[in-house]
Protein backbone atom coordinates (compact mmCIF):
# COMPACT_ATOMS: atom_id res chain seq x y z
CA UNK A 1 0.00 0.00 0.00
CA UNK A 2 1.31 3.44 -0.87
CA UNK A 3 0.65 6.71 0.90
CA UNK A 4 0.95 10.36 0.00
CA UNK A 5 2.53 12.37 2.82
CA UNK A 6 1.24 15.70 3.98
CA UNK A 7 -1.87 17.72 3.30
CA UNK A 8 -2.48 16.22 -0.13
CA UNK A 9 -4.17 13.40 1.75
CA UNK A 10 -3.81 9.73 2.66
CA UNK A 11 -4.61 6.84 0.41
CA UNK A 12 -8.32 6.19 0.87
CA UNK A 13 -7.82 2.47 1.34
CA UNK A 14 -9.85 0.78 4.04
CA UNK A 15 -8.60 0.66 7.61
CA UNK A 16 -6.21 -2.18 8.36
CA UNK A 17 -6.93 -2.36 12.11
CA UNK A 18 -9.45 -1.33 14.74
CA UNK A 19 -9.10 0.21 18.19
CA UNK A 20 -12.09 0.29 20.54
CA UNK A 21 -14.39 -0.04 17.56
CA UNK A 22 -12.72 2.82 15.68
CA UNK A 23 -10.87 2.22 12.38
CA UNK A 24 -7.09 2.64 12.43
CA UNK A 25 -5.27 3.59 9.25
CA UNK A 26 -1.78 2.12 9.06
CA UNK A 27 0.92 4.54 7.89
CA UNK A 28 3.55 1.84 7.64
CA UNK A 29 7.10 3.03 8.37
CA UNK A 30 6.06 6.68 8.56
CA UNK A 31 7.04 8.69 11.66
CA UNK A 32 4.60 11.10 13.33
CA UNK A 33 5.79 14.52 14.53
CA UNK A 34 3.58 16.64 16.79
CA UNK A 35 4.13 20.37 16.33
CA UNK A 36 5.66 22.51 13.56
CA UNK A 37 7.71 24.87 15.67
CA UNK A 38 11.53 24.88 15.50
CA UNK A 39 11.82 21.41 17.06
CA UNK A 40 9.14 19.90 14.84
CA UNK A 41 10.59 21.42 11.69
CA UNK A 42 14.09 20.10 12.28
CA UNK A 43 12.60 16.71 13.21
CA UNK A 44 10.79 16.55 9.85
CA UNK A 45 13.92 17.54 7.96
CA UNK A 46 16.23 15.06 9.67
CA UNK A 47 13.76 12.18 9.43
CA UNK A 48 13.34 12.93 5.71
CA UNK A 49 17.09 12.93 5.21
CA UNK A 50 17.27 9.49 6.83
CA UNK A 51 14.68 8.15 4.40
CA UNK A 52 11.56 8.17 6.59
CA UNK A 53 8.10 9.23 5.58
CA UNK A 54 6.85 11.95 7.94
CA UNK A 55 3.43 13.25 8.95
CA UNK A 56 3.48 16.36 11.13
CA UNK A 57 0.36 17.67 12.89
CA UNK A 58 0.21 21.37 13.74
CA UNK A 59 -2.79 22.81 15.58
CA UNK A 60 -2.16 26.33 14.21
CA UNK A 61 -2.26 27.51 10.59
CA UNK A 62 1.45 28.25 10.15
CA UNK A 63 4.90 27.13 11.21
CA UNK A 64 6.97 28.71 13.97
CA UNK A 65 5.40 27.45 17.18
CA UNK A 66 6.20 29.82 20.03
CA UNK A 67 7.99 32.19 17.65
CA UNK A 68 4.80 32.88 15.72
CA UNK A 69 3.14 35.39 18.04
CA UNK A 70 -0.09 35.16 16.04
CA UNK A 71 -0.55 31.70 17.52
CA UNK A 72 -2.84 31.42 20.54
CA UNK A 73 -0.23 29.73 22.71
CA UNK A 74 2.74 31.90 21.78
CA UNK A 75 4.48 33.55 24.78
CA UNK A 76 6.04 36.25 22.55
CA UNK A 77 5.56 39.97 23.16
CA UNK A 78 6.26 42.83 20.77
CA UNK A 79 9.81 43.53 21.95
CA UNK A 80 11.03 39.92 22.26
CA UNK A 81 14.56 39.28 21.00
CA UNK A 82 16.80 36.25 21.26
CA UNK A 83 18.83 35.97 24.44
CA UNK A 84 21.36 33.69 22.73
CA UNK A 85 23.35 35.25 19.91
CA UNK A 86 22.89 34.39 16.25
CA UNK A 87 25.79 31.89 15.77
CA UNK A 88 24.66 29.83 18.75
CA UNK A 89 20.98 29.90 17.79
CA UNK A 90 20.93 29.04 14.08
CA UNK A 91 20.60 25.48 12.82
CA UNK A 92 24.02 24.05 11.88
CA UNK A 93 22.99 23.49 8.25
CA UNK A 94 21.01 26.72 7.71
CA UNK A 95 22.77 29.93 8.83
CA UNK A 96 20.95 33.16 9.61
CA UNK A 97 21.71 36.10 7.29
CA UNK A 98 25.05 37.81 7.91
CA UNK A 99 23.45 41.24 7.93
CA UNK A 100 21.12 40.38 10.83
CA UNK A 101 21.95 41.75 14.29
CA UNK A 102 23.66 39.70 17.00
CA UNK A 103 20.29 39.22 18.74
CA UNK A 104 17.50 39.01 16.11
CA UNK A 105 13.93 40.05 16.92
CA UNK A 106 11.14 37.47 17.16
CA UNK A 107 9.76 38.50 13.75
CA UNK A 108 13.15 37.75 12.18
CA UNK A 109 13.30 34.36 13.90
CA UNK A 110 9.86 33.54 12.50
CA UNK A 111 10.97 34.60 9.02
CA UNK A 112 14.03 32.37 9.45
CA UNK A 113 11.84 29.39 10.36
CA UNK A 114 9.56 30.10 7.38
CA UNK A 115 12.58 30.08 5.06
CA UNK A 116 13.89 26.91 6.71
CA UNK A 117 10.57 25.16 6.04
CA UNK A 118 10.57 26.31 2.41
CA UNK A 119 14.25 25.55 1.74
CA UNK A 120 13.97 21.96 2.94
CA UNK A 121 10.46 21.52 1.46
CA UNK A 122 8.84 20.63 4.76
CA UNK A 123 5.32 22.04 4.30
CA UNK A 124 4.02 19.11 2.21
CA UNK A 125 4.52 16.96 5.33
CA UNK A 126 2.53 19.21 7.68
CA UNK A 127 -1.19 18.97 8.41
CA UNK A 128 -2.03 22.51 9.54
CA UNK A 129 -5.12 23.21 11.63
CA UNK A 130 -4.99 19.67 13.00
CA UNK A 131 -4.49 18.84 16.65
CA UNK A 132 -3.51 15.58 18.27
CA UNK A 133 -6.18 14.41 20.68
CA UNK A 134 -4.44 11.27 21.88
CA UNK A 135 -1.26 9.27 21.29
CA UNK A 136 -1.18 5.67 22.54
CA UNK A 137 1.23 2.75 22.25
CA UNK A 138 0.26 0.00 19.81
CA UNK A 139 1.67 -3.46 19.19
CA UNK A 140 5.16 -3.74 17.80
CA UNK A 141 6.42 -0.51 19.44
CA UNK A 142 4.12 1.48 17.17
CA UNK A 143 1.86 4.44 17.95
CA UNK A 144 -1.81 5.16 17.38
CA UNK A 145 -2.33 8.90 16.97
CA UNK A 146 -5.85 10.37 17.09
CA UNK A 147 -6.32 13.73 15.37
CA UNK A 148 -9.08 16.21 14.62
CA UNK A 149 -9.41 19.63 13.03
CA UNK A 150 -8.86 22.56 15.40
CA UNK A 151 -11.58 24.61 13.68
CA UNK A 152 -14.24 22.09 14.64
CA UNK A 153 -14.56 20.48 11.22
CA UNK A 154 -14.29 16.80 10.38
CA UNK A 155 -14.33 13.77 12.62
CA UNK A 156 -11.53 12.22 14.64
CA UNK A 157 -9.20 9.81 12.84
CA UNK A 158 -6.63 7.34 14.11
CA UNK A 159 -3.41 6.63 12.22
CA UNK A 160 -0.75 4.11 13.20
CA UNK A 161 2.91 5.12 13.01
CA UNK A 162 6.28 3.43 13.36
CA UNK A 163 7.54 6.14 15.70
CA UNK A 164 6.53 9.35 17.42
CA UNK A 165 8.38 12.62 18.07
CA UNK A 166 6.66 15.08 20.40
CA UNK A 167 7.67 18.66 19.59
CA UNK A 168 4.83 20.69 21.07
CA UNK A 169 7.12 22.97 23.10
CA UNK A 170 7.29 23.57 26.84
CA UNK A 171 6.75 27.35 27.03
CA UNK A 172 3.00 27.60 26.48
CA UNK A 173 1.28 26.19 29.60
CA UNK A 174 1.49 28.97 32.25
CA UNK A 175 2.78 28.06 35.69
CA UNK A 176 0.77 30.02 38.26
CA UNK A 177 2.00 30.11 41.87
CA UNK A 178 -0.52 29.34 44.59
CA UNK A 179 -0.18 32.50 46.67
CA UNK A 180 -2.36 32.92 49.74
CA UNK A 181 -5.26 35.24 48.99
CA UNK A 182 -4.71 35.38 45.23
CA UNK A 183 -8.20 34.03 44.51
CA UNK A 184 -9.77 36.96 46.41
CA UNK A 185 -7.40 39.59 44.97
CA UNK A 186 -9.49 42.17 43.07
CA UNK A 187 -6.68 43.87 41.11
CA UNK A 188 -6.05 42.87 37.48
CA UNK A 189 -3.60 39.97 37.39
CA UNK A 190 -2.21 38.40 34.23
CA UNK A 191 0.39 35.77 33.46
CA UNK A 192 3.26 36.96 31.27
CA UNK A 193 1.86 34.70 28.52
CA UNK A 194 -0.93 37.29 28.15
CA UNK A 195 1.48 40.21 27.92
CA UNK A 196 1.92 41.39 24.33
CA UNK A 197 2.56 45.12 24.20
CA UNK A 198 3.68 48.08 26.34
CA UNK A 199 0.21 49.61 25.98
CA UNK A 200 -0.88 47.15 28.69
CA UNK A 201 1.52 48.87 31.13
CA UNK A 202 1.14 52.51 30.21
CA UNK A 203 0.29 54.74 33.17
CA UNK A 204 -0.26 51.78 35.50
CA UNK A 205 1.29 50.88 38.86
CA UNK A 206 2.81 47.53 37.94
CA UNK A 207 4.13 44.70 40.06
CA UNK A 208 6.17 42.18 38.07
CA UNK A 209 6.70 38.86 39.88
CA UNK A 210 9.54 36.70 38.60
CA UNK A 211 13.28 37.14 38.12
CA UNK A 212 13.74 35.24 34.86
CA UNK A 213 14.47 36.75 31.46
CA UNK A 214 10.81 37.49 30.75
CA UNK A 215 10.25 39.10 34.15
CA UNK A 216 13.30 41.32 33.66
CA UNK A 217 12.18 42.31 30.14
CA UNK A 218 8.70 43.29 31.33
CA UNK A 219 10.12 45.19 34.33
CA UNK A 220 12.33 47.18 31.94
CA UNK A 221 9.34 48.01 29.75
CA UNK A 222 7.29 48.98 32.81
CA UNK A 223 10.12 51.27 33.88
CA UNK A 224 9.65 53.18 30.63
CA UNK A 225 5.85 53.11 30.36
CA UNK A 226 4.28 52.58 33.78
CA UNK A 227 3.62 55.15 36.48
CA UNK A 228 5.48 52.89 38.92
CA UNK A 229 7.20 49.51 38.70
CA UNK A 230 7.99 47.05 41.47
CA UNK A 231 9.99 43.94 40.59
CA UNK A 232 9.65 41.00 42.98
CA UNK A 233 12.20 38.18 43.05
CA UNK A 234 12.63 35.25 45.42
CA UNK A 235 16.43 35.26 45.47
CA UNK A 236 19.44 37.13 44.17
CA UNK A 237 20.54 36.36 40.62
CA UNK A 238 23.48 36.98 38.33
CA UNK A 239 22.37 39.53 35.73
CA UNK A 240 24.63 39.19 32.72
CA UNK A 241 24.90 41.97 30.14
CA UNK A 242 24.16 40.90 26.58
CA UNK A 243 27.59 42.15 25.54
CA UNK A 244 30.93 41.67 27.27
CA UNK A 245 34.43 42.52 26.06
CA UNK A 246 32.89 43.87 22.87
CA UNK A 247 31.17 40.58 21.96
CA UNK A 248 27.85 38.89 22.71
CA UNK A 249 28.22 37.47 26.20
CA UNK A 250 27.53 33.86 25.20
CA UNK A 251 30.41 34.02 22.71
CA UNK A 252 32.77 35.15 25.47
CA UNK A 253 31.55 32.29 27.65
CA UNK A 254 32.05 29.85 24.78
CA UNK A 255 35.61 31.10 24.31
CA UNK A 256 36.34 30.14 27.91
CA UNK A 257 34.89 26.70 27.22
CA UNK A 258 37.00 26.38 24.06
CA UNK A 259 40.09 27.25 26.13
CA UNK A 260 39.03 24.40 28.47
CA UNK A 261 39.16 26.56 31.55
CA UNK A 262 37.94 24.70 34.65
CA UNK A 263 34.47 25.53 35.94
CA UNK A 264 35.80 27.31 39.04
CA UNK A 265 38.04 29.49 36.88
CA UNK A 266 35.14 30.35 34.56
CA UNK A 267 32.93 31.17 37.54
CA UNK A 268 35.63 33.45 38.95
CA UNK A 269 36.31 35.18 35.63
CA UNK A 270 32.59 35.51 34.85
CA UNK A 271 31.79 36.97 38.27
CA UNK A 272 34.73 39.37 38.01
CA UNK A 273 33.61 40.50 34.54
CA UNK A 274 30.05 41.05 35.74
CA UNK A 275 31.16 43.04 38.77
CA UNK A 276 33.35 45.23 36.55
CA UNK A 277 30.57 45.83 34.02
CA UNK A 278 27.34 45.47 35.99
CA UNK A 279 28.65 46.27 39.44
CA UNK A 280 27.41 45.32 42.90
CA UNK A 281 23.63 45.21 42.53
CA UNK A 282 22.99 44.99 46.27
CA UNK A 283 23.44 48.77 46.43
CA UNK A 284 20.28 49.10 44.33
CA UNK A 285 18.36 46.93 46.80
CA UNK A 286 18.69 43.57 45.05
CA UNK A 287 19.61 40.58 47.22
CA UNK A 288 23.05 39.06 46.77
CA UNK A 289 23.01 35.80 44.77
CA UNK A 290 22.82 32.76 47.05
CA UNK A 291 24.61 30.64 44.46
CA UNK A 292 27.61 30.71 42.18
CA UNK A 293 27.55 31.79 38.55
CA UNK A 294 26.12 29.14 36.17
CA UNK A 295 24.14 27.48 38.99
CA UNK A 296 20.91 29.08 37.74
CA UNK A 297 19.71 29.69 34.20
CA UNK A 298 21.52 32.77 32.85
CA UNK A 299 19.62 36.06 32.85
CA UNK A 300 20.76 38.22 29.92
CA UNK A 301 19.60 41.81 30.25
CA UNK A 302 21.66 44.93 29.68
CA UNK A 303 18.91 47.43 30.57
CA UNK A 304 17.78 46.26 34.01
CA UNK A 305 20.74 47.84 35.79
CA UNK A 306 20.22 51.11 33.88
CA UNK A 307 16.64 51.47 35.10
CA UNK A 308 17.50 50.31 38.61
CA UNK A 309 20.16 52.98 38.72
CA UNK A 310 17.67 55.62 37.59
CA UNK A 311 15.12 54.60 40.20
CA UNK A 312 12.57 53.54 37.57
CA UNK A 313 12.41 49.99 38.94
CA UNK A 314 11.95 49.32 42.65
CA UNK A 315 13.27 45.85 43.60
CA UNK A 316 11.19 44.11 46.28
CA UNK A 317 11.36 40.65 47.88
CA UNK A 318 9.03 37.72 47.30
CA UNK A 319 5.28 38.03 47.80
CA UNK A 320 3.97 36.66 51.10
CA UNK A 321 0.23 36.97 50.47
CA UNK A 322 -2.40 38.89 48.54
CA UNK A 323 -5.07 40.98 50.21
CA UNK A 324 -8.21 42.28 48.54
CA UNK A 325 -6.53 45.39 47.07
CA UNK A 326 -2.89 45.14 48.14
CA UNK A 327 0.09 42.82 48.11
CA UNK A 328 2.03 41.96 51.25
CA UNK A 329 5.73 41.24 50.74
CA UNK A 330 7.90 38.86 52.74
CA UNK A 331 9.53 41.81 54.56
CA UNK A 332 6.12 42.98 55.84
CA UNK A 333 5.77 45.89 53.40
CA UNK A 334 2.44 46.33 51.61
CA UNK A 335 2.14 47.81 48.12
CA UNK A 336 -0.91 48.67 46.03
CA UNK A 337 -0.37 47.94 42.34
CA UNK A 338 -3.21 48.19 39.83
CA UNK A 339 -1.67 45.51 37.58
CA UNK A 340 0.21 42.36 38.58
CA UNK A 341 2.19 40.42 35.97
CA UNK A 342 3.07 36.85 36.93
CA UNK A 343 6.29 36.14 35.03
CA UNK A 344 6.46 32.78 36.77
CA UNK A 345 7.32 30.53 33.85
CA UNK A 346 5.71 27.53 32.23
CA UNK A 347 5.15 23.86 32.94
CA UNK A 348 5.69 21.06 30.41
CA UNK A 349 2.29 19.84 29.22
CA UNK A 350 1.39 16.91 27.00
CA UNK A 351 -2.40 16.88 27.03
CA UNK A 352 -2.64 14.03 24.54
CA UNK A 353 -0.37 11.60 26.36
CA UNK A 354 -0.57 9.49 29.49
CA UNK A 355 2.12 10.99 31.81
CA UNK A 356 3.34 7.48 32.65
CA UNK A 357 4.56 7.08 29.07
CA UNK A 358 7.13 9.80 29.74
CA UNK A 359 8.05 8.36 33.15
CA UNK A 360 6.68 11.54 34.75
CA UNK A 361 7.39 12.03 38.45
CA UNK A 362 4.81 13.31 41.01
CA UNK A 363 5.97 16.91 40.47
CA UNK A 364 5.20 16.69 36.75
CA UNK A 365 8.75 16.34 35.42
CA UNK A 366 9.22 13.87 32.53
CA UNK A 367 12.18 11.61 33.33
CA UNK A 368 13.80 11.00 29.95
CA UNK A 369 17.26 9.93 28.87
CA UNK A 370 19.08 13.02 27.57
CA UNK A 371 15.69 14.75 28.12
CA UNK A 372 14.65 13.03 24.88
CA UNK A 373 14.22 9.26 25.02
CA UNK A 374 11.41 7.55 26.90
CA UNK A 375 12.00 4.61 29.19
CA UNK A 376 10.51 1.36 27.85
CA UNK A 377 9.37 3.06 24.62
CA UNK A 378 12.26 3.06 22.14
CA UNK A 379 10.19 4.60 19.32
CA UNK A 380 9.08 7.63 21.37
CA UNK A 381 11.05 10.86 21.74
CA UNK A 382 10.49 14.40 22.95
CA UNK A 383 12.37 17.08 21.00
CA UNK A 384 13.35 20.46 22.42
CA UNK A 385 12.66 19.77 26.10
CA UNK A 386 15.80 21.64 27.10
CA UNK A 387 16.86 24.81 28.89
CA UNK A 388 20.39 25.30 27.56
CA UNK A 389 23.01 27.88 28.47
CA UNK A 390 23.15 28.78 24.79
CA UNK A 391 20.86 28.52 21.74
CA UNK A 392 18.33 25.70 21.51
CA UNK A 393 18.03 25.04 17.77
CA UNK A 394 21.42 23.32 17.22
CA UNK A 395 20.81 20.97 20.15
CA UNK A 396 17.39 19.95 18.87
CA UNK A 397 18.85 19.38 15.41
CA UNK A 398 21.24 16.76 16.81
CA UNK A 399 18.57 15.28 19.09
CA UNK A 400 16.40 14.48 16.09
CA UNK A 401 19.36 13.19 14.06
CA UNK A 402 20.05 10.80 16.94
CA UNK A 403 16.43 9.61 17.00
CA UNK A 404 16.48 9.00 13.24
CA UNK A 405 19.71 7.01 13.49
CA UNK A 406 18.35 4.92 16.38
CA UNK A 407 15.23 4.14 14.35
CA UNK A 408 17.41 3.00 11.45
CA UNK A 409 19.56 0.97 13.84
CA UNK A 410 16.43 -0.92 14.92
CA UNK A 411 16.14 -2.17 11.33
CA UNK A 412 19.83 -2.83 10.66
CA UNK A 413 20.94 -4.20 14.03
CA UNK A 414 17.97 -4.75 16.38
CA UNK A 415 20.02 -6.43 19.11
CA UNK A 416 22.48 -3.53 19.22
CA UNK A 417 19.60 -1.04 19.18
CA UNK A 418 17.94 -2.72 22.16
CA UNK A 419 21.20 -2.74 24.12
CA UNK A 420 21.76 0.92 23.36
CA UNK A 421 18.27 1.85 24.50
CA UNK A 422 18.76 -0.07 27.75
CA UNK A 423 21.93 1.94 28.30
CA UNK A 424 19.98 5.15 27.72
CA UNK A 425 17.30 4.04 30.20
CA UNK A 426 19.96 3.76 32.91
CA UNK A 427 20.75 7.49 32.50
CA UNK A 428 17.27 9.01 32.90
CA UNK A 429 18.26 10.95 36.03
CA UNK A 430 21.67 12.09 34.83
CA UNK A 431 22.20 15.85 34.73
CA UNK A 432 24.02 17.45 31.81
CA UNK A 433 25.61 20.41 33.57
CA UNK A 434 29.02 20.97 35.09
CA UNK A 435 27.76 23.37 37.73
CA UNK A 436 25.56 22.34 40.65
CA UNK A 437 22.38 23.84 39.19
CA UNK A 438 19.58 24.78 41.60
CA UNK A 439 17.02 22.04 42.16
CA UNK A 440 13.85 23.82 41.05
CA UNK A 441 11.25 23.30 38.35
CA UNK A 442 12.79 26.21 36.44
CA UNK A 443 15.94 24.13 36.06
CA UNK A 444 14.45 20.71 35.33
CA UNK A 445 15.82 20.71 31.80
CA UNK A 446 18.95 22.79 32.31
CA UNK A 447 21.95 21.65 30.25
CA UNK A 448 25.42 22.89 29.44
CA UNK A 449 25.47 22.94 25.64
CA UNK A 450 29.05 21.64 25.43
CA UNK A 451 28.49 18.78 27.89
CA UNK A 452 25.19 17.91 26.22
CA UNK A 453 26.54 17.93 22.66
CA UNK A 454 29.38 15.66 23.70
CA UNK A 455 26.84 13.15 25.00
CA UNK A 456 24.77 13.37 21.80
CA UNK A 457 27.93 12.91 19.71
CA UNK A 458 28.79 9.78 21.69
CA UNK A 459 25.27 8.46 21.08
CA UNK A 460 25.54 9.14 17.34
CA UNK A 461 28.76 7.14 17.20
CA UNK A 462 27.24 4.24 19.12
CA UNK A 463 24.14 4.28 16.86
CA UNK A 464 26.22 3.43 13.81
CA UNK A 465 25.40 -0.16 12.66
Amino acid sequence: MSYTAGPTGFDAAAATAWRDGVPVYDRGATICVIGAGPSGLTAIKNLKEHGFGVDCYERETGVGGAWNWRHNRSPMYASTHLISSKPFTQFPDFPMPDEWPDYPKHTQVLAYLDHYADHFELRPHIWFGTEVVKAEPAEGDRWDVTTRGTAGYGSERIHRYAGLIIANGHNWSPKRPDYEGLAEFKVETIHSSAYKDVAQLRGRKVLVIGGGNTGCDIAVEAAQQAARCWHSTRRGYWYAPKFALGRPADQVNDLMLWLRLPLRMRQWLGAKTMRSTVGDLTRFGLPEPDHKLYETHPIANSQLVYYLGHGSITPVPDVKRFHRNSVELSNGEEIEPDLVVLATGYSPAFEFLDPALLNTDPQGKPRLALHVFAKRYPTLAVAGLLQPDSGLFPLVHWQTVAFAKLMRLREAAPVKASALHRKLESEVDRRWTEANVKNSSRHWFEVSHVTYLKAIDQLLQEATP
